[in-house]
Parts: C-alpha cells; sequence; structure tokens
C-alpha cells in the first residue's frame, strides 16, 4: 500500500506517527511503499539556536518555560510508548531544509525511511545539532549514502525544488497546517500522530472502496508552525 507522508525531521509528533504506523502495518500484516515528502515548521530557523530548545518553543508558542517543559515531558512520554527516547532537554534544532533535500536524496536510493528514521534518531535521542552539515554527513554515512554524493548535493542546490515542490502541494492542495499528515493509496487523508487502531481502520478503508476520507478533527498529536502539545483527553 502506498503512503505519502509529509513531516519535519524535529517533529517528535513524526517520529511518533512514523512508529505508530510501522506497527500498525506489521499488526495488518501489509507492506508500505513510503512517499517522504518535505514540510519545514520554521523555514525560517538558523543552522544552530543559539538559545535552548526550550527557550526557543517559549518564545515561539508565547509560552512559560515552564509551561514548554512540561509540554516537552508529556511528548516524552507519549514517544516513549513507542519505543523513542526522546531527551527533549539535549534536543538542538536549527534549519531543516538541508536534511530534507539529504532524505530527497536518500529516497532516489531506495533509503528514504532509512534516512528520516536517521534524522529522527539524531535529533530526538542523540540531541546532534539537526542544521549543521556535520550532523547532515554523519546520517548520511550512516545509512550508507555515498560521501560524494552527499557533497555535491550540499555544495548546490540539488533537490531544492524538491522540496519546494513538497510544501506547495502541502499548502496549495492538500491545506495541510500541521504534521504529520498521511495520504494513503493517494486518495485518503489522515492527520497527526493518531492511535496504531486509527491507522488499522484507515488502512482497512483504503482497501476498501475508493472512498475520500475528510483528515480527523485538529485535537490530534500534530505539530504546527504555532504549537507543538499533546491534546488534552
Amino acid at each position: 500500500m502506498r503512503v505519502d507522508i509529509w513531516s519535519d525531521v524535529v517533529c517528535p509528533f513524526c517520529y511518533i506517527g512514523k512508529k505508530r504506523l510501522e506497527a500498525a502495518a506489521e499488526q495488518a500484516g501489509l507492506e508500505l511503499e513510503v512517499h517522504w515528502h518535505s514540510y519545514e515548521l520554521d523555514p525560517e530557523a538558523p543552522v544552530r539556536q543559539e538559545v535552548s530548545n526550550s527557550e526557543r518553543l517559549a518564545q515561539k508558542y508565547g509560552r512559560t518555560l515552564a509551561e514548554v517543559e512540561e509540554m516537552q515531558r508529556n511528548i516524552a512520554a507519549m514517544a516513549a510508548e513507542e519505543g523513542i527516547q526522546f531527551n527533549w532537554e539535549n534536543a538542538n534544532s536549527g534549519n531543516t531544509f538541508n536534511a530534507h533535500r539529504i532524505i530527497h536524496l536518500a529516497q532516489s536510493k531506495g533509503l528514504g525511511s532509512e534516512a528520516k528514521e536517521a534524522f529522527f534518531y539524531s535529533y530526538m535521542t542523540q540531541g546532534l545539532a539537526i542544521g549543521e552539515r556535520e550532523t547532515l554527513e554523519d546520517v548520511a554515512a550512516r545509512i550508507g549514502l555515498n560521501p560524494v554524493e552527499v557533497d555535491d548535493v550540499l555544495n548546490s542546490e540539488e533537490f531544492a525544488d524538491f522540496v519546494k515542490f513538497d510544501e506547495e502541494v502541502a499548502r496549495d492542495q492538500l491545506k495541510v497546517t500541521g504534521v504529520p499528515f498521511f495520504v494513503f493509496d493517494q486518495r485518503i487523508a489522515l492527520a497527526g500522530a493518531q492511535p496504531r487502531e486509527v491507522f488499522l481502520q484507515v488502512m482497512e478503508k483504503a482497501l476498501e472502496a475508493p472512498q475520500q476520507a475528510n483528515p480527523p478533527a485538529e485535537d490530534t498529536a500534530i505539530c504546527k508552525e504555532d504549537s507543538c502539545d499533546v491534546p488534552e483527553k
């Protein structure tokens, strides 16, 4: 089954959503053909932030530091349920444009999901500076990309159009307001890091009749440009 996914590598819900989708597919005995698409939550971000991630989020979302830290702890607890160690205290955010370009390079080699997983892990578990070239090269080497090709991409504008096209499709055609955002079989949309049972239901529906499903309400686990929080029960 084809699944198109729009996400950003600094979005914890995108990592959680990836794990839930994979678990649901395994439970259903389905093999997924995943196509990763770029979505930058903060296109204007510098290569490396000069303040801590919690301070940055407090400034961005207009919250207190204590509120942001509580938000991060809640997300970390949700991530832990999916086997993800989210070391939010060490998160080192930055511009993700080049990471998306490397993911497109990897995807052209059949390594898109490996690249996505490696970037998620680098940012959320290892606390590596996601916008810095050293991190990009480390991730690329880890999944077996040719270092010469990686250098060629980073020294040029290669795959920049791919990133911009993905974001145009998300904004203009799909009306995406936050990530993760999934499209199953190119016709059924699902927004947010939904529970596994929801992924199962949507995959079952995609296997049945060619009908369009509406994205769920916005009270789900989703990152937007102005918020990234665990919804209240």
